[in-house]
């Protein structure tokens, strides 16, 4: 079993491609509660800019606030397809999170690096659990793997690739699909 790895380019190609995308999305979403996605429009340049904090803080406010920008733009092309798939109208999952404008923006952003172990033998890693928010994007390190999916009872590993982001469907976004 391999989490689904879905080229978010297509999207935007002939009407076979992004009906076939819209499919991968769907059955990454109802089947998995997670996917991968390479071609997902955030600059490589920006990725890499991300990987070298803090070696340049002056710098860092504002790679950060491009960061922040292109992922809340993807976040949003993930939920319209999540709309579209669900049959919901277009922005129903955004407006679900910032209570149709009422309330503060629904995107947060946190950044963590983890140092090597000096015992990767004494690793257990995190206790199983659910992930309360709606869309979360997760970036990996392509050399490193351990982000694990439970599917039919079975853990599966999300194999790291280069530059992909990882998709998790959060509890918030099972409840509004009732439980697609």
């Amino acid at each position: 079993m391999v989490v689904p790895v879905i080229n978010f380019s297509k999207l935007d190609g002939t009407a076979a491609e992004r009906a076939e995308t819209m499919a991968q999305i769907d059955n990454g979403c109802e089947e998995w509660g997670f996917f991968q996605l390479v071609n997902h429009g955030v600059p490589k340049e920006l990725l890499d800019r991300v990987k070298k904090w803090p070696s340049k803080p002056p710098e860092f406010k504002e790679t950060m606030r491009e960061y922040r920008a292109a992922l809340r733009g993807l976040a949003e092309r993930v939920m319209e397809a999540m709309d579209e798939n669900l049959g919901l109208d277009k922005g129903r999952m955004r407006r679900a999170f910032t209570g149709d404008g009422r309330h503060a923006p629904f995107f947060g952003t946190k950044v963590s690096h983890y140092p090597p172990c000096p015992r990767p033998d004494l690793i257990t890693g995190l206790r199983a659990h659910t992930d309360a928010g709606g869309v979360i994007l997760l970036f990996q390190d392509d050399r490193v793997g351990g982000l694990q999916v439970l599917r039919g009872g079975e853990w599966v590993d999300v194999q790291p690739l280069a530059d992909a982001i990882v998709v998790n469907t959060g509890n918030q976004v099972e409840v509004l699909s009732n439980g697609r």
